[in-house]
């Protein structure tokens, strides 16, 4: 007899025939109950920790070289069979390599000149510098000759007495505080040898030495009458160097000593005599061979104990009578303008040469 199949039961059993299913609970199902869910954790991106290494460059594949053309084959004679040989190929020859060359920069024409010329210049300094060289060392122990040099020397006899002593002087500023003075020309002594009895010791000594040649002398006197001024001019035969010697170290032993007077009988300069000698200015010229001398007094023959040179009496705050009767200024105001006519004189002797 046939069993009545009994369905199963919820619990995993049969239930039997008739029975009423249990209602299914309604809610969530069990976690055993519920299918496994897959989940992804979103990972974290990987820092690179090293620099990517750089690839090499692929060397560049040799070139191909072209394959040597195969040379002809000889025909065999036909009168009888040659031996096979086999063709054999050729060693290979190594891959050809060309060196990258520098490049040649363009030529610029200016360089090219602009060389040129400093060679050139360069040529010429140095050609210069050596004929300078060989001309110093030639003249090494020549002294160079102030222009007018020579002339000055024959100066005193090649122009008139008036224009080496003129007749009037002007003087403005020339006397003590600045004040304008004026002198005329009492008496000229002719051109005499150099000796005792026209020149100084000191200043006589020193001139022999060098050729002596003449010296010339006048005396002055201001506007009032009151004083007189002998002044000379001194020439010689000196070299340029010996004369610039006299002017520099000997200077001050050319000046030691005070120049004899002048006098003049019948006018203002007749009782001028040694006694009578109160200040005196001396000046050898450096560029010319003259020495300029000058000696002043009193007009009335009045002695004076002890002379001062000029620079002495012209200083301020003296009280001795030459420096109060301004005799210093006397000297030295008419050495300087005869001075200054000698140097005119030597102009216009060298401007009539050179017109000639």
């Amino acid at each position: 007899m046939a069993v009545p199949r009994t369905a199963p039961t919820a619990g995993g059993g049969h239930r039997p025939p008739g029975a009423v299913p249990s209602p299914r609970p309604v809610g969530p199902a069990p976690a055993s109950d519920l299918p496994a869910v897959e989940t992804t954790t979103r990972l974290r991106p990987i820092r690179a920790t090293e620099p990517p290494r750089p690839v090499p460059p692929r060397p560049e594949p040799p070139r191909p070289v072209p394959p040597r053309p195969e040379p002809p084959r000889s025909a065999p004679p036909r009168h009888h069979h040659a031996a096979y040989r086999p063709f054999t190929v050729p060693p290979e020859s190594p891959v050809e390599t060309t060196t990258r060359l520098r490049p040649i920069r363009e030529r610029r024409t200016g360089r090219v000149v602009a060389a040129g010329v400093c060679l050139v210049l360069g040529v010429g300094l140095i050609g210069g510098a050596v004929a300078g060289a060989v001309l110093a060392a030639t003249d090494a122990g020549a002294a160079a000759e102030p222009a007018g040099y020579e002339q000055a020397k024959s100066l005193w006899h090649d122009v008139p007495v008036d224009t080496l002593f003129p007749r009037s002087l002007a003087g403005p500023g020339a006397g003590p505080g600045a004040a304008d003075r004026t002198w005329t020309r009492v008496v000229v002594a002719a051109d005499a040898p150099c000796s005792a009895a026209v020149l100084q010791k000191s200043l006589l000594t020193a001139v022999q030495a060098v050729g002596c040649d003449r010296v010339l002398r006048a005396t002055y006197t201001d506007a009032t009458a009151s004083s007189v001024v002998t002044v000379g001019l001194v020439f010689t035969q000196a070299e340029p160097e010996a004369t610039r010697s006299l002017a520099g170290q000997g200077a001050a032993r050319i000046a030691a000593d005070v120049p004899p007077p002048l006098a003049a009988p019948g006018t203002v300069a007749a009782r001028f005599g040694a006694a009578q000698r109160a200040s005196w200015f001396t000046r050898p010229l450096a560029d010319l061979p003259v020495v300029v001398t000058a000696v002043s007094g009193f007009a009335d023959g009045r002695p004076v104990g002890a002379p001062e040179p000029a620079e002495r009496a012209m200083a301020a705050g003296q009280t001795s009578a030459p420096a109060q009767a301004g005799l210093g200024h006397e000297a030295k105001g008419v050495a300087d303008r005869i001075e200054r006519g000698l140097r005119a004189a030597l102009t216009a002797a060298a401007k009539k040469d050179d017109d000639q």
